[in-house]
């Protein structure tokens, strides 16, 4: 998961390069800044990512905020997309009225990333983007840690032998939503698994 905005496409792309896993084996997601909206920037920085990225395709291209003209980096992506430089395309911090006019689109989003937790359970967007076949990706799925200390979710995680960071990924799973847990902590990332 990286982003023009995080400014780690370039070093992502070294690991990649550098893993000796095969590109099909990885899964790079990287989105569109808010910088880089309309058409033509976003053409160009799609390009650039890929570039950075050093690679010939990126599996999920999202826009990374609702600003400026969306609507137009919207249309790039498109063109990206139906030329194969992306497999998917969607959008990050979208709500339901943002959504609306992609909808409208030729190629609807196919994702929404959005904060989503037990702490933060995004109800409303959960629902609209259900209801109109986008998949809900959960960027802090265990609420920046904030969460893990709740003492309902501590309680369940001992009942059930598990973490109360297991248990924010498993409501995530159970509403639909594909979490995207991140961790530097190599048991946490086990445990996350």
């Amino acid at each position: 998961d990286t982003a023009q905005a995080y400014h780690n496409e370039e070093g992502v792309g070294r690991a990649i390069k550098g893993s000796g896993l095969p590109r099909e084996d990885i899964f790079l997601t990287t989105k569109v800044w808010v910088s880089n909206a309309g058409q033509e920037k976003a053409r160009a920085s799609i390009e650039e990512s890929l570039r950075k990225l050093q690679t010939d395709y990126i599996d999920l291209l999202l826009i990374h905020q609702p600003f400026n003209d969306y609507y137009g980096t919207w249309r790039a992506m498109e063109e990206a997309y139906k030329a194969g430089k992306v497999r998917a395309i969607g959008v990050s911090n979208f709500l339901p009225h943002h959504l609306e006019p992609l909808l409208k689109t030729e190629v609807a989003p196919m994702v929404n990333q959005v904060e989503c937790n037990p702490g933060c359970q995004q109800k409303q967007t959960l629902a609209y983007c259900r209801d109109h076949g986008i998949l809900v990706e959960a960027w802090s799925p265990l609420g920046s840690g904030r969460v893990l200390e709740n003492a309902t979710l501590q309680a369940l995680g001992k009942q059930y032998g598990k973490s109360a960071a297991q248990i924010c990924l498993r409501w995530c799973l159970e509403q639909g939503v594909l979490p995207l847990p991140k961790s530097v902590t190599p048991q946490r990332i086990q445990e996350n698994t």
